[in-house]
C-alpha cells in the first residue's frame, strides 16, 4: 500500500512538475514574441535603439498592441520632459549664471511645462481611443495626437533656440541640452508610433 502511494505521489509530483515545465515555456515564448513585437516596430522609429531600450521593459503589458505601444511611448515622453523640467528649473540657481542665462532656462522651463501639457493631452485622447470610435471621430482624434505631439517637438527646438550664440556656450548649456535632445528624441519616437499605431487603420 505505502509502495502504491510513493508511486501516487512522484507521479503526482512529475505531472506537476512537466505542467509546470511546459506553462513557463508558453510565457517565455509569448514574453519574447512581445518583446520582438516592440522591437520590430521601433525600427520605423528616429532613435530605434532608444526606443526599444525605453519601452522593452513594457512588453508584458504592451502584448503586440500597437495602441497600448504608442501610449507607452508618450508616457514615457512625459515621464522624461516633467524630469527635464524639474532639472532646468533648478538650474536658475546654477553658480555664476547670467542674465541672459537666467532668461533663457526660464523660458526652456516654460517649454518643458508646454510639452508635458501637450503629450499629457495626446496620451488622454489617444486612450479616449481605445472605447471604440467612428471611423470619422477616429481620424479626427489621431489628427489631435499628431498635432499636439508634434508641437511639443517644437517647444523643445524652442527651448535650446534660447541658448543659441557664442555667449551661451558653456556647462550650463551643455547640461541644459543634455536633457533636451533625450526629450526630444523620446518624444519623435513617439510620434513614430502614433504613426505606425495610424498606419493599421
Amino acid at each position: 500500500m505505502a509502495k502504491c502511494l510513493d508511486l501516487s505521489l512522484i507521479l503526482f509530483v512529475l505531472y506537476v512538475s512537466t505542467a509546470a515545465i511546459a506553462m513557463a515555456r508558453n510565457l517565455g515564448d509569448e514574453s519574447n514574441e512581445d518583446t520582438e513585437f516592440i522591437k520590430a516596430s521601433c525600427e520605423t522609429a528616429t532613435y530605434p535603439e532608444l526606443c526599444f531600450q525605453s519601452l522593452s521593459s513594457y512588453a508584458s503589458e504592451i502584448k503586440k498592441r500597437p495602441l497600448q505601444l504608442a501610449e507607452t511611448a508618450l508616457a514615457v515622453s512625459i515621464a522624461r520632459a516633467k524630469s527635464a523640467k524639474t532639472y532646468i528649473s533648478d538650474m536658475t540657481d546654477y553658480k555664476g549664471i547670467t542674465r541672459r542665462q537666467h532668461g533663457a532656462v526660464l523660458d526652456c522651463a516654460e517649454e518643458m511645462g508646454d510639452t508635458v501639457d501637450r503629450l499629457s493631452k495626446s496620451l488622454k485622447e489617444l486612450k479616449s481611443l481605445e472605447d471604440g470610435e467612428s471611423k470619422e471621430d477616429f481620424w479626427f482624434c489621431l489628427s489631435n495626437v499628431r498635432t499636439w505631439t508634434s508641437a511639443a517637438l517644437t517647444d523643445e527646438t524652442t527651448c535650446l533656440d534660447g541658448f543659441g550664440g557664442k555667449g551661451m556656450d558653456g556647462e550650463l548649456k551643455s547640461l541644459v541640452r543634455a536633457h533636451i535632445v533625450r526629450v526630444a528624441q523620446d518624444t519623435s519616437n513617439a510620434l513614430a508610433l502614433i504613426n505606425v499605431y495610424a498606419s493599421k487603420h
